[in-house]
């Protein structure tokens, strides 16, 4: 009688797991769309993993930023993602769901302090996705006007995170 249960519990134990074939294929095919090696949702208790093989993927490590002149305190702005256009200059979005770091390293100074002047390519900060940790850079030369997110707070896809002016 298990097999036909709907709530794919166990009805002795009351545990278990359904699994939803449709979805694993669903993001197994949005792996191959998008070339990452690894994806994970969750939906309340319920987690699935997808993973393809390969390389190993090599471990990034992140050298501290140089210190600025004058050491200013980052800021990190509480306002709104909707606060962001009104500001002037360009929001920074995150790419992928994940967990946000301002610094290299706990106790490091932050990447991109607000007022910082950044040229294109400089990190901004980090967005750690399934212990990857992916540097989100600034797409053009400027001055960080805002800082949208705390250190270690978790962010969503194109989530605005960083404006530069």
């Amino acid at each position: 009688m298990g097999d036909d249960n709907k709530t794919g519990r166990d009805e002795k134990t009351g545990s278990g797991m359904h699994i939803d074939s449709a979805l694993v294929r669903e993001l197994a095919e949005l792996l191959a769309e998008t070339n990452l090696t690894e994806i994970e949702v969750a939906d309340g208790e319920r987690k699935i993993r997808v993973a393809r093989g390969g390389a190993p993927m090599a471990p990034v490590a992140y050298a501290p930023a140089p210190m600025a002149a004058a050491p200013a305190a980052a800021a990190p702005a509480a306002a709104a993602p909707e606060a962001a256009p009104a500001m002037d200059g360009k929001a920074v979005k995150s790419p992928m769901v994940g967990t946000v770091y301002l610094a290299a390293e706990p106790g490091a100074p932050d990447f991109a302090p607000v007022g910082k002047v950044v040229k294109a390519g400089d990190t901004l900060l980090i967005v750690e996705a399934m212990k990857v940790m992916n540097p989100i850079t600034a797409p053009a030369s400027g001055t960080v006007k805002a800082v949208l997110v705390e250190n270690g707070q978790p962010v969503e896809f194109d989530q605005p995170l960083v404006v530069i002016g």
